[in-house]
């Protein structure tokens, strides 16, 4: 039902598909002796702030896996929306339409977790969360880090085109006014930039189904400790989040 209570409803979702190709069923492949998915899990459950926690997935072997960790499974995903190029808008528009449909539920704001992002803490979402809750003009909160390699040194090459293009020089005009040859500058001189990660997203719902958006325009920044920015697309991945893991044996379940 509706939320009326003045408690914010949080819904947080667990987004896991079967289908993984760089790691058969990655989501609950194991990572220092404990599925991958349960990291996430445990951070989230650990949250004060979230109130709800489901699954979204097409793979019923995640979905008991999830269950047996006291997350709830309320339908399963349609295999038409766990394919390898689905983003994510249509996967987020079918929980909310479906909890309506369903149960009447609408909650406050919508915590996007990803398993393939396991070094997560209770602290950080519940950070996001805050910071949301706390700017009602705010359409999202979105979890950055900085980029490995600066994109005022990056180039693009069009088809037909001879030479390289600096790939800033549009966006970024009045550095390049500043530094005609900004991609021979020291990192150091150069606008400090940042970029999406895995880590935590946290979402209001009309963004997704009125705007048709997973951030909307007035996104606000969640920062966290670079090393925890691990996100697991290989097994080399997989393996450095399992040292970090074993190392760290009192932040970890």
């Amino acid at each position: 039902m509706e939320n009326n209570s003045k408690r914010p409803e949080v819904l947080a979702v667990i987004v896991a598909r079967g289908g993984s190709k760089s790691i058969p069923k990655k989501s609950i492949a194991l990572c220092a002796g404990k599925p991958l998915m349960f990291y996430t899990i445990d951070a989230a459950k650990k949250s004060k702030h979230i109130t709800r926690l489901i699954i979204s997935t097409d793979d019923q072997e995640m979905a008991d896996f999830a269950a047996s960790c006291g997350v709830e499974v309320p339908f399963m995903r349609p295999k038409e929306l766990a394919e390898d190029l689905t983003p994510d808008l249509p996967v987020f528009q079918h929980v909310l339409n479906t909890l309506k449909e369903k149960e009447n539920y609408v909650p406050d704001v919508v915590v996007h977790l990803r398993p393939t992002t396991p070094l997560k803490s209770a602290e950080d979402i519940d950070e996001g969360i805050e910071l949301i809750l706390e700017n009602e003009d705010a359409h999202s909160v979105r979890s950055i880090c900085e980029p490995m390699h600066t994109p005022f040194k990056m180039y693009e090459h069009k088809d037909g085109e001879k030479f390289l293009s600096p790939l800033l020089t549009k966006v970024f005009p009045e550095t390049f006014e500043k530094y005609p040859e900004a991609y021979n500058m020291p990192r150091q001189l150069l606008p400090k930039v940042w970029r999406h990660s895995g880590y935590v997203d946290i979402i209001r719902p009309f963004v997704i189904l009125e705007m048709n958006s997973m951030s909307g325009s007035k996104i606000m920044p969640l920062y966290f400790e670079k090393w925890r920015d691990v996100d697991i697309d290989s097994p080399l991945e997989l393996k450095i989040a399992e040292e970090i893991i074993k190392q760290k044996p009192e932040l970890f379940g």
